[in-house]
């Protein structure tokens, strides 16, 4: 994708009018000798793209797009707002949910106000950036690397699930 998106910059470079100053036009006042021109071989560039896909590099990096009615079924706009409206319908506590959904809404926006004040002191990013590092290593140590800590941490989340799902 990238290797496609630079040869077609260099595709509109080669293809726009180019206008080199000539030394008839102006005089110059530089210690700097004049560069030639550069050569433009609109030619040589076909050539080199064609060269180009014969390379066994860049014939691993082709992809082929195709549709298949298995994969992903067709996502229909109104049966999305039916199952909407079916599952507001069924909340009893509307005024709850919509208070709880505002509250979620200013508690994001305060968040973002809070990290923006945080992240304009000078020293204090690095600092938390570092007690972030620091906390990942332990976890990782703590939680991830043995295999009997991630049955621990298996069965924590299970009951936790169970907690907040209110069937413990």
């Amino acid at each position: 994708m990238a290797m496609a998106a630079s040869t077609s910059m260099a595709a509109t470079a080669v293809f726009m009018p180019c206008h080199l100053p000539t030394s008839a036009m102006a005089p110059r006042c530089s210690a700097l000798p004049q560069l030639p021109p550069p050569r433009l071989s609109i030619p040589a560039f076909s050539t080199s793209l064609k060269n180009l896909s014969e390379l066994p590099r860049f014939s691993m990096l082709r992809v082929k797009a195709s549709s298949s009615e298995e994969s992903s079924p067709p996502l229909d706009a109104g049966e999305i707002f039916s199952d909407l409206k079916e599952k507001w319908d069924a909340v009893e506590n509307k005024s709850t949910v919509l208070l709880y959904g505002g509250g979620a809404i200013v508690a994001v926006w305060l968040s973002s106000i809070v990290v923006g004040a945080v992240n304009s002191v000078p020293l204090l990013p690095k600092i938390l950036e570092l007690v972030g590092l620091g906390y990942t290593g332990w976890f990782v140590y703590r939680y991830l690397l043995f295999k009997q800590s991630r049955k621990e941490l298996a069965t924590d989340i299970e009951s936790l699930k169970k907690k907040i799902a209110g069937t413990e």
